[in-house]
């Protein structure tokens, strides 16, 4: 695939790539940034999303023939030096390879998860905040298998630069939804015949005693807080337990453990 040169950082062919910090806060009006090869790859294999345009540091290059090789023939690949990157970017790209995405129209929780196999293991995020830990739950639910990911609405973006960064291109692979309503989300999930356990420091089950249902959801809320009371007194809720003395893991080591636990591979 042949390479578009950018010397210029105001080319206005490279505008979406502009300030990537300051814009990470302001957001793209339905766009988004993926960053690195690994992550470039999870976008142009996915289905949801499509790529825009690729800026690519011009001694990367020769390392991306064979990714890009999978990419649309129209897609713009444009590449710069060092210097003129960093100022396009506004700080030191060291990674060397930014791609625009697009969002799409946003998918529907009810629709998702009518789409869901009949032995499905889902994972419910209440109140994630922290991108780091989205990307890291993102992560670990496509390491073991889980179908899908529903957010509710005090969740932050799974496609921020950093949540996708994070979640090495997972966020772009699993299928996810958000809800407006908890108890609603939940009643829908008792329909279509979902157990729902909630993880809690103060769980009533031990995880290791806890068995997978057919149909399952795996509820996780924000460190410090954790799930709402309402969720707590209306779900089965499951503890991991740990040392005497120490209560309590970050949520997205606790989603590995619990994923890993209530993974496919176990009955």
């Amino acid at each position: 695939m042949r390479s578009i040169r950018i010397d210029d950082p105001q080319d206005p062919r490279v505008a979406a790539y502009l300030d990537i910090r300051e814009r990470d806060l302001a957001g793209r009006q339905g766009r988004f940034v993926a960053e690195g090869k690994v992550v470039l790859e999870m976008l142009l294999a996915a289905k949801r999303f499509t790529a825009e345009s690729v800026l690519v540091l011009e001694n990367r290059l020769a390392g991306l023939d064979a990714t890009l090789r999978k990419a649309p023939a129209d897609l713009p690949v444009y590449a710069a030096a060092s210097e003129v990157m960093d100022r396009i970017a506004g700080f030191h790209m060291h990674r060397g390879i930014l791609a625009i995405g697009r969002k799409g129209a946003a998918q529907p929780a009810e629709a998702l998860l009518d789409a869901l196999p009949a032995r499905a293991l889902i994972v419910v995020l209440v109140g994630i905040a922290n991108h780091d830990n989205m990307g890291s739950i993102f992560r670990n639910a496509a390491a073991f298998g889980a179908d899908a990911v529903f957010l509710d609405a005090t969740c932050c973006d799974p496609l921020y630069r950093k949540a996708i960064r994070v979640s090495v291109g997972a966020a772009l692979k699993i299928p996810f939804a958000s809800f407006a309503e908890t108890v609603g989300f939940t009643a829908a999930l008792d329909r279509l015949g979902f157990g729902q356990f909630a993880l809690s420091p103060r769980g009533q089950t031990d995880i290791r005693d806890a068995k997978r249902t057919e149909r399952l959801a795996l509820y996780l809320g924000t460190e410090g807080e954790g799930l709402p009371e309402m969720l707590l007194a209306r779900l089965r809720t499951v503890r991991i337990d740990m040392t005497e003395g120490f209560d309590s893991l970050n949520v997205a080591a606790a989603s590995a453990i619990a994923l890993h636990h209530f993974s496919a591979s176990r009955t």
